[in-house]
This record gives structure tokens, sequence and C-alpha cells, in this order.
């Protein structure tokens, strides 16, 4: 093997055609001697990141450095996508494309052995250098056709996160992506399963303005990749026409929520979103983005009418036995305390083996971290609290159990009682869109009732928001109390937190008079603005000041363009590749007298108008652009005769700039430091015919305001 090891460092032992960094191998093998493909220079950075920093130091480096890659590559949301599996620590795990490690962490930790497969070796480094303690990870490096014939056929997990789109490259030939699934099947047990997470070309975001995730192009999917590309996305019906042809008969899709990349929430076709649910839909972290039309009213709408999933901006696909678990969310967007996984899971034996064919639900909360494992032992705990308090009282709290620990990392599980009905904040938006506000202070009122029972007494869901009651006919049901403190808070803080993040959630809700609502909850201006700042406080103490990824959003997108600032955009390019023409008939000059001349796009830097003038006009000005520039007169024609560009003739314009000394014999050439240039031709002295014409040769160069003004300087200290 003829490479160097630059990157060799003190746990890196090199032998023939293997590698260790620390407990990690990578084999060699079939790697061809080059990586073939390459993200520049940010995988050194990457790379001195994954060798020189630890883990915990991720996130800070992700707020120092503000960018992208190293976000999308070292961010552990990334890890949301499978962590969810419910493997048992003795499965037998295939990555392909396992890239800088985004997953290779989370399934070292979860399953028995994980075998990578990618063709960089840069990228294999990060990924070894990142994980170096698992002695559980093997890292192939090089093309999966050569690398594949040689892996095993007993794989209990194969998993391809963002790599099947990319199977005319691995695979090549008329049908890569049914001859690269194929091949994929050949190495599963007959009970495994594999793992496709991959974009939709139909999803919401792609309609909406976003470009394709891996062309840039907007609506390259939308309309079928009429190019050929490297890579390609399909339909949920495509990918199911993909199984079909392979053979694959059992098979069931999930929907990541924003997406697979970045998952906050999966949904499952026993569980979809609800209307008002998808709201967190601006990712656009690496490139600009058009905004169409608002995506959370349009997923409102497929959701409506059953059309999600085929709208979904991502999918995730379990081919073989489905799982238990109906939906998953991630907080993890938080302080490592309170990172938690929130399920909707069936229940019963055969749920318990993995198998989804239970009938009754639950709602699980898991710790994603060692530290938050008492964050989940409280949430049991709060139910004891909570259910002393609102004792006698019409609030009835989702009961809730502690499983044993098992020793596994994600244990503790606080278990609680799956319930059904209507949230209070549903029936608060039905009675906006009903305009039934008589209803809805009702509800207000009760609910106010309802968190004034016991408010004195040290105890209380600080995050008792309007989502989190559900009301089961006279039932109202507290479902989620993670937030409960040993303290009292009262009716009014409760009450007003409610509101205020009712409010945020949603556009809609803005037209409620909030300052009406809060007279009639009796609360005071210095009140207000002090639940303002605790409200602040709390969102510091669950994130233990850890910026969220809406706050990187904020800092890191591109631009994002509506449609009429688009077309805005659009008429200002449009106005600068034309002249307006103003004509003095003995009114001087005015909007009304004026006309706009188009320019061709080629004409834009040497202007050649043919301008007619009738026998009225005494004056005539040109403006020749909407911003700071030079522009020299070439040549005038009146009538087709030559004149004479001198101001002893009297046809050199009057301007608002000023001219630059030219050599004699030169073309006149004037400066403007304005954004409204103007050349005024008196054309009074000129012989007169029922239409005459007159036609212009001119040179424009746009200039900043800065150097005009240097320019115009210049002029005055020589004359």
């Amino acid at each position: 093997m003829k490479f160097g090891l630059p990157w060799k460092g003190k746990d890196c032992m090199m032998t023939d055609n293997q590698e260790h960094i620390g407990k990690i191998l990578l084999d060699y093998k079939y790697y061809p001697g080059e990586d073939l493909y390459c993200d520049g220079q940010i995988e050194e950075e990457l790379l001195e990141i994954a060798r020189d920093r630890a883990q915990v130091e991720y996130p800070s480096i992700i707020e120092e450095r503000k960018n992208w890659p190293i976000l999308y590559h070292l961010s552990n949301q990334r890890e949301n996508i499978v962590d969810w599996i419910p493997l048992k620590g003795t499965e037998k795990v295939l990555e392909i494309g396992s890239g800088c490690g985004a997953i290779t962490g989370v399934l070292a930790k979860k399953a028995g052995s994980v075998t990578c497969v990618d063709l960089s070796r840069k990228r294999s480094l990060i990924n070894a250098y990142r994980h170096q303690d698992a002695d559980n990870v093997t890292i192939h490096v090089g093309n999966f056709q050569d690398i594949e014939p040689e892996l095993p056929k007993d794989f209990d997990y194969i998993c391809l996160i963002g790599v099947f789109e990319y199977g005319r490259g691995y695979i090549g030939g008329k049908t890569p992506y049914d001859d690269f699934l194929k091949i994929i099947l050949r190495h599963l047990k007959p009970d495994g399963r594999a793992i496709i997470a991959i974009e939709n070309k139909y999803g919401m975001k792609y309609w909406a303005g976003c470009a394709e995730d891996h062309i840039g192009k907007y609506f390259a999917g939308i309309e079928n990749y009429k190019e050929e590309f490297s890579a390609r996305t399909f339909s949920k019906k495509g990918l199911e026409q993909i199984f079909d042809r392979c053979g694959v008969k059992q098979y069931s899709f999930y929907y990541p929520y924003p997406d697979y990349k970045f998952m906050t929430t999966l949904y499952s076709d026993r569980h979809l979103p609800v209307t008002g649910e998808l709201s967190n839909n601006l990712r656009n972290f690496d490139r600009d983005r058009l905004l169409l039309f608002d995506e959370r009213d349009a997923f409102d709408g497929v959701i409506e009418e059953g059309m999600f999933p085929e709208f979904s901006n991502s999918f995730l696909v379990v081919i073989g036995q489905d799982f238990p678990i109906q939906y998953a969310k991630f907080s993890n967007d938080r302080a490592p305390k309170f990172a938690i996984r929130t399920e909707i899971v069936e229940v019963g034996d055969a749920a318990e083996q993995g198998v989804s064919r239970g009938k009754e639900l639950a709602v699980r909360k898991y710790p994603l971290t060692p530290e938050a494992k008492d964050h989940v032992r409280n949430i049991a705990s709060a139910y004891e609290k909570l259910t002393k308090r609102y004792e006698g009282s019409e609030f009835a709290i989702n009961r809730c159990k502690l499983l044993p620990e098992t020793g596994r990392p994600e244990e503790p599980v606080a278990e609680l009682e799956y319930i059904t009905g209507v949230t209070l904040a549903e029936k608060l938006d039905a009675c906006l869109v009903n305009e039934d506000m008589d209803t809805f202070h009702e509800l207000l009122e009760h609910y106010l009732e309802l968190v004034s029972y016991g408010e004195n007494q040290p105890v209380a869901d600080y995050d008792l928001i309007f989502a989190n009651v559900l009301i089961d006919g006279d039932q109202w049901n507290i479902i989620d109390y993670e937030w409960t403190f040993d303290k009292a808070f009262s009716a009014k803080e409760l009450a007003f937190r409610a509101l205020y993040c009712y409010i945020l959630e949603n556009d809609k809700r803005n037209k409620l008079n909030l300052d009406s609502i809060i007279v009639k909850l009796d609360i005071s201006k210095d009140e207000m603005e002090d639940f303002q700042k605790q409200e602040l406080e709390f969102q510091h103490y669950v994130t233990g000041r850890q910026k969220s990824m809406f706050e990187l959003y904020k800092e890191m997108h591109g631009n994002n363009l509506t449609l009429t600032e688009l077309v805005e955009l659009y008429q200002a390019e449009k106005t600068k590749a034309r002249v307006q023409i103003f004509e003095d008939r003995g009114r001087g000059f005015n909007p009304e007298d004026s006309y706009w001349l188009e320019l061709p796009e080629l004409s834009r830097t040497r202007m050649e108008l043919n301008l007619h003038v009738d026998g009225n006009v005494r004056n005539l000005r040109l403006d020749p652009a909407e911003e700071c520039c030079v522009v020299e007169i070439e040549r005038a024609l009146w009538n087709g005769e030559i004149l004479s560009l001198s101001a002893k003739e009297g046809f050199l314009p009057q301007i608002n700039g000023k001219w630059l000394h030219t050599q004699k014999g030169g073309n006149p050439c004037a400066v403007f430091d304005t954004e409204d240039p103007n050349l005024t031709f008196a054309l009074q002295g000129l012989p007169v015919r029922g239409e005459s014409q007159l036609e212009l040769t001119l040179t424009f160069a746009p200039v900043s305001q800065s150097i005009a003004r240097q320019m115009i300087a210049s002029i005055k200290k020589i004359f």
C-alpha cells in the first residue's frame, strides 16, 4: 500500500493494509490509494477536530464556527435518525456510506458490532478518531462493489442513511437502484432489517422553494431529473415500485420531520401528524431558498386530506418486520441533563419482542445521556406530587410509572398512560377559526380556574401549556408534566406562559387581542415583564445556554426570498437595463411626459439609442441608470447629421454630475455620484421638422458612490 500517513497520531498504528486508531480498525485492502471524492479543506478541519478535540466540545465548536459542514457532520442530532431503533446490544450492523461517522457512534453504543464501508480514507479517519474508544467497529475503506463480495451474509441490520440515492455511482448499469437493493438484501439474515433514509423527491420543502439537496437546483426532483445527475431521490410510490421489482414484500414507511438529517420527530402510518404540528420548516442552513408559500399551512391542508405521507420531506423505510414504535420525538436540543426521547409504543408480549402486533399503547420517555437519568426519574415523582396537588379538582394527571433500570444507558424509562382526546390548543384554534370568542374565553377562564387549584402548594407544572392539556368529554387531563418544580407558581404566571407560548407557536394566533386577555387575567405591566424575564431564564435553564438549532439557523442560514421579493429583485434588475426619456414641451420635465426605453441585455454597457422627437419638444432628458456611474458620449446624430459635442457649439448636455477632463479630440465623459444621473439636451437650436430623429451612442459603466466622489474630488483638485 503506497500512501503516506500525514494524520498519524499517538493512537495510530499501521500494519499491512490495516490501521488502528485507538480501538477502531481500518481496513485498506480495497482502498485505491487516493480519495476519489473530497469536500476540500473543510475535511482537514473536521479531521483536526476529531483528532484533537473531545466530543463534548462539539456543540461549542459548532457555535463558534457557524459552518454548515461542521454542523452537518458533528451535530449529535444526526444520530436521531437511528437512535430510536430498539437494539438489544447483540446485533451485527452494516453501515454503508459511513462518511465522517455521524451515526456510527450511536450504532456502536447500541449494537454488538458495526461494520462500516466508505470510499473516502479521509472521512473514515475522521470517523475513527471521533469514535476511537469503540472496540466493536471496523471500517472498510474502498469501493463498495469491491468490498461487498467479502462481507458476511448474516447482518441483523444494514443502514443506508443518505446513501441509497447514490446507487448509480455505487453500482452503475441500467437498473442501479434495483441492483443495489438486491445486493444489500443478500447480506441480511432471514429476519434482518434494512434501514433506508432518503429525501422525498416530492417533499413539501421542494415545492415551497428549497433547492434539491444533492444537486442544488430548484425543482430538479419535481421535474423528474431531466438531466443526468449523480444522485436521485424517489417518491413514496417510486420506492415501493423498486421494492416490488426486488421481491420485497415486508416494509414500513416512517416520516422524519423536518427531514432525516436533523430529525426531531418521527411519524409513521400508525401515527401521523395533526394540523398545526409542523411548524419547523426553515432548515436551509447551507444555501439560499425561495419562500413560495407557507409550508405550515400547506402541510395542514395535506394532513386534513390524508396526503401527508406523499409530501413528507424525507422517508425512513424499514425493510423487514416493523417495530412497535409508532412515534418518536427527540428533545436533545437541550442541556445534556435534560436530553430525552419520547415514544408512543405498542405494548404487550409481541411488542416487547420488537414486533408490531400490540394494540395497547403507552408513552415512554428515555434519557439520551447518563446525565438525563435523574430527569426521567423526576417525571415519575412529578406524577405523585401533582396527583396530590390536584386531588379533588377536575384536573386528572396522566398516570406514570418507572420501568426498572437494566444498566443500559437509555434506562430508566418513564412510562405514561396513552390517552386520547383533543388538546386545549386545538379547541382554542377551532374557536378562532369559527370566530367564537365567547367559547374561547370560557375555555380560558375554565383553564385559569383549574390551574388555580392548590396554587399555594409548593409544587407546580411550569409547562402547563394548552398543548399539554388533553380534553376528553368533560375530563381535562395533564398529559406531559416533565417540567414540574417543587415551587409554587401563581395561576397568573402559568396562564400567561401558556398564552405566550400559544401565540408564539402559530402566526394565525396573532389576531388575538393579547392586551385585553392580560387585563382579564389581572396581570399588570410589571408582572408581564417579570414573567417574560422568567421565561427567558427558563429557556436558558433547559438549554444550558447551548444554542438551539433555531438559534443556529438564524445565524447560519442563506437568504430566504419571498415571491414578492423575487419579483421586486427582477424588476430592479430589469430597471437597470433600461433608460428613461423625459420630454420638455414647455412645462419642464415630469413623469407624465416620459417613457422607458428597454435595452437588450448585451447593450447595457454600450447604449445605442434611436429617439423620435416631435417638433414641440424643447429639451430632452436622458436618465441612463438608477445608480452611480460614468457615461461617455461617443456620438450624436440629428436627422442623420453628426452633431459636434462641445459646449461652445451648444449641444453638450447639461448634467447633474461632473465632466471629466479628456484629451483634445476625445469624447466627453461624465461621472455621476448620484443614483439618479441625468443628461439634458437642448434642442431649440437644431433644425426642426415634423418629427426628427436623435441618435445617441453612449458607453456606460457603473461605479460605487465612494469611487464616484473620489473622481469628482480629483477633478476639483486639477481644475
